[in-house]
């Protein structure tokens, strides 16, 4: 137990934190946990619509302090590339990738 009036005020203003940042980081994680479950479904319309949701969601929690915003930017770029991936596997063309051929 913190001795002085003032670490005891900061202890209760991070525990009010802290319980708010957790549902904040759940309910994102759930967000981009749904719509990768979607994409790996192969259900393309409802996984747009998903991650669109997930990245707002990323971007709420970065604007709020939740995650670092290199954080949210990642994980909104993860999420997209799988999508994109997806879409163009779906599509029957062939998969690029980051190797240079010579």
């Amino acid at each position: 137990m913190p001795k002085t009036k003032s670490a005891q005020k900061a202890a209760r203003a991070a525990a009010r934190r802290r319980l708010r940042n957790a549902s904040v980081k759940s309910a994102t994680k759930t967000h981009v946990t749904r719509a990768e479950k979607l994409i790996l479904a192969n259900e393309l319309e409802s996984a747009q619509q998903a991650v669109g949701v997930a990245i707002s969601a990323l971007d709420r929690a970065a604007k709020k302090g939740v995650f670092h915003p290199n954080t949210a930017a990642r994980r909104k770029s993860r999420l997209t590339k799988k999508l994109n991936q997806a879409v163009l596997s779906s599509a029957g063309e062939p998969q690029t990738t980051d190797v240079e051929t010579t």
